[in-house]
Parts: C-alpha cells; structure tokens; sequence
C-alpha cells in the first residue's frame, strides 16, 4: 500500500517515529483513480521525517522534531512545474510531438522535448517535423512495432499497456523482485562524524556537499531538496546539453549549476569528488560508467561516500539500458490505461512518479547519512520511476479515489531571481524548527564554477 508506514520501514527507519508525523487531510488534493495523493503524501512524509531525525541527531535534540504534512501543499508541490511563472510567462510543459498517438492496434506515447530526442524520433520514423505527418504513419503501424522502431535509434517510444499486459512484461516481473528502495552497505564501518548543529533554522544537511549528476525533474526534486535543507548542492551537466529553461528554473532552487566535460575535466571531477558526501546521479543505468562514475568506482575512490542512483526502469531487467521519463512509464504499466477510458488513455494529475521518487530518493539519502554516523559504511542506493509506479498500483483496483472533489488551493510564492520575477510552488518538506523556503533562488545554468562553494 502507499502509506507512509510502507514507506519507512523500506527506507530501515525505526517506526516508533511515525508518530512525530501528523497530516492535513484535503479530499481534492491529487483526484484519481489511483492513490496519488497518498503516494505523495507518503513520499514527502517520510523525506521529512528523515530530515528531522537526521536534524535531531545533529543539534543532539532529546527528541526528534514533530512533522505536520499538508495534502494541499504536497499537490502544489507534485504540480510545481505548472505553478511555475517567469515574470508572468507560463512554461510550455510539452513539446508537440511529447504526446499519446493512436497506432493500429492501439496508442503509443513518445516523448520528444529535448531536441535531440525529437531528432531520433523524426529520424526512425523517417519523417519531417509535422506532427499531421507523424500521427498519419504511427496510425498505419503497431504500437509495439514503433517503440521497438524508435528506441533502437535512440528515441523515446512506448506502447500503451493495460496493467494485465505490464504483469507479463519481463521488466515488470524484473521490478517485482526489488525493493522499493534498493540500498548496499559498503566498505569499513567507521562512524561518520558530522558537527553538531546550532542556530536557527534546523538544517540538517548543512555542511554537507552533494554532486548533482541528474536532469529532468526526480533527480533535481531530490536535490533540490538536500539544498533546501542546507546542503551546499553543485549540479554538473555535460557543456551543450543545456537544461530546459522552465524546468531548470522550477529544480534549481537552492543550488548552483555548473558545466564539465567529464571525458576531459577528469582531474577537476576527482578535486569535488574528493570533498564530497553524497553523489546523485540521474542518467540511464550505465551511461556515466566510461567516465569512471559507476557506483563501484566511485564508492572506491571516496570511501564511505553516499551514491543515490536513479533509473527510468531500473538497473535491472531487459530494459535496465533503456532511456524513459515519468510519461512513458506511466504509459507502459498501465497507469495510462487505468486513469484513461476504453476511447484514449490517461494520465496521472502530477507527475507523481517523478516527484515522488525524487522525495524518497531524498529521504534515502538523508537515513543513510543518519545511520552513517553510528555504522558508518558507504551506501549505494538504487530508486526508479517504474518501481515507484509499481508501489503506486499495487494491489490497487480503479475507482478507489474520488474524481470529482474540488482541489485545494495552491499555496505558492514569489521571489526576485537573476533569471527575472519568479512564482513558484515551496517545498512541502516541513518540520518544527525547520527551513521555510530555499536560500537563493535558481541563477542562470552553467553560470557557475565546477568548484565547491
């Protein structure tokens, strides 16, 4: 089930803490045939309560700080990239060939914002950039016929499935043996001793560094909100392969942003990877292993180090290589299926795959730390969107969660930023004593140096 119980206990958490946490229910909040609002209620309840008793260790608390969720402050927060305005502009969340299109037996989903992304689609179909085009060739072909077509040639591709035909896929089966949360312990135990915290507000990652490896949005959620907790959080992209502006804008709260090339900024990557604590990284099981950056390596050359990986489809199974976003992998379990109708699939009222493994990877992130400071070790922790999806639909049939109750009111803020007037959904990460809201909002990408702060 998506309780938070189910949550913790997979994160090793010790129950008796459940009940420093209390909710504001909101019937609207997140409406679906699914359970997405406990998912993310879920979701963020536990990167809270990982936050304050990591806080509470830290500030040497005799108890650990109380925390009070909100469902309408978590729905705003699992929307933030539709809440987001840049002076007064809304962003475009879609590009016009990221859609659902009818097949001959069928739908399929293509993703298709980033442009090279859209280039391969266009170019294993052998199409122009039409989408009248496109939508009358995918209609003359199967759907699994195009996602096999489309993801050979490096684009993004995936036929619709009911729950029924998801249950028989190898993939699914593969997810199905893993938890949750996939966490290894790693090397000698030796306490990690971090300094004690004092002041106001309880920050429990201050002090600490992170390398953002990750792109899209559950990456950047997870880290996003490490640095709202005080971490000081520097993200590395490739140069060239800027992220999109909204989307940049709406994770990049709370951290800077810098470029390297790692096939040549090998030396610059070892001077940040010898000060740092905790690697995220976000790219496809694999990708980032010629550069020396598998969980192995760097676990050996910085021991007791935290490395939070997270894949589309897992680092397991016949797709663990495969490429996917929270769209497509609602499309391919069946979520689609089940929040659509016998005309056209659905989709969920968030990205719920995305922000709510970016919470939990967070939340990983955050025990780990907490346990390292008694046990010591490294950590290598593995989370992914379609095991996420899997929690989501297990055992869940439709038509269990209202869909006509009115949504709470979104409960937003407004700052000045060097990319201009900023409206943007605050962090439902709450706790007695903790931050109210990011200390520096999002600065330009890549404007920053590959140097700790």
């Amino acid at each position: 089930m998506t309780d938070i119980a189910f949550a913790w206990s997979a994160l090793g958490g010790d129950p008796a803490l459940l009940a420093r946490v209390s909710t504001v229910v909101r019937e609207g909040a997140l409406p679906a045939r699914l359970p997405v609002r406990e998912l993310a209620r879920a979701s963020v309840g536990v990167c809270a309560l990982a936050a304050a008793e990591l806080g509470a260790r830290r500030a040497r608390l005799a108890e650990v700080p109380r925390v009070r969720l909100d469902d309408g402050a978590v729905a705003t927060a699992f929307t933030s990239e539709r809440h987001l305005l840049v002076d007064g502009r809304a962003p475009v969340a879609f590009a016009p060939l990221s859609r659902f299109w009818r097949t001959a037996d069928g739908w399929v989903r293509t993703h298709a914002n980033y442009p090279h992304h859209r280039e391969q689609l266009l170019r294993a179909l052998q199409l122009p950039e039409d989408p009248a085009a496109v939508g009358a060739a995918l209609a003359e072909r199967s759907a699994l016929e195009v996602e096999e077509t489309v993801y050979a040639a490096g684009g993004l591709a995936v036929a619709a499935r009911t729950p029924v035909e998801w249950a028989a896929h190898e993939q699914a089966a593969a997810i199905a043996r893993r938890p949750l949360i996939g966490i290894e312990r790693l090397g000698p135990a030796r306490a990690r001793v971090l300094p004690p915290l004092t002041g106001s507000p309880l920050l429990p990652a201050a002090g600490l560094r992170v390398l953002d490896l990750t792109r899209v949005i559950a990456g950047p959620v997870a880290t996003r909100t490490l640095a709202l907790l005080g971490a000081d959080v520097l993200r590395l992209d490739a140069p060239g392969s800027a992220e999109l502006p909204d989307q940049h804008a709406d994770t990049g709260f709370g951290k800077r942003s810098a470029t390297l090339d790692l096939a040549v900024g090998r030396r610059t990557f070892q001077e940040l990877l010898a000060a740092a604590d905790v690697v995220v990284t976000g790219y496809r099981p694999g990708a980032l292993d010629r550069f020396g950056l598998s969980a192995a390596e760097l676990t050996e050359r910085r021991p007791g180090l935290v490395v939070a990986q997270l894949s589309a489809w897992g680092a397991y199974g016949p797709w663990a290589g495969r490429r996917g976003f929270d769209s497509l992998v609602q499309a391919a379990t069946g979520i689609a299926a089940v929040e659509g109708s016998p005309e056209r699939p659905g989709v969920l009222p968030a990205q719920a795959l995305d922000h709510g493994t970016g919470h939990l990877l967070a939340a990983a992130v955050l025990r780990a730390l907490t346990e390292q400071t008694s046990e010591g070790r490294g950590r290598v922790l593995r989370l992914s969107l379609a095991r996420t999806a899997a929690w989501l639909t297990d055992g869940i049939a439709p038509g269990e969660a209202g869909l006509g109750d009115e949504a709470p009111s979104p409960r937003l803020a407004e700052t000045d930023s060097p990319l201009g007037r900023l409206r943007y959904a605050p962090s439902p990460v709450s706790f007695e004593g903790g931050p109210g809201d990011w200390a520096r909002p999002p600065g330009p990408w890549g404007a920053d140096p590959a140097s700790w702060a």
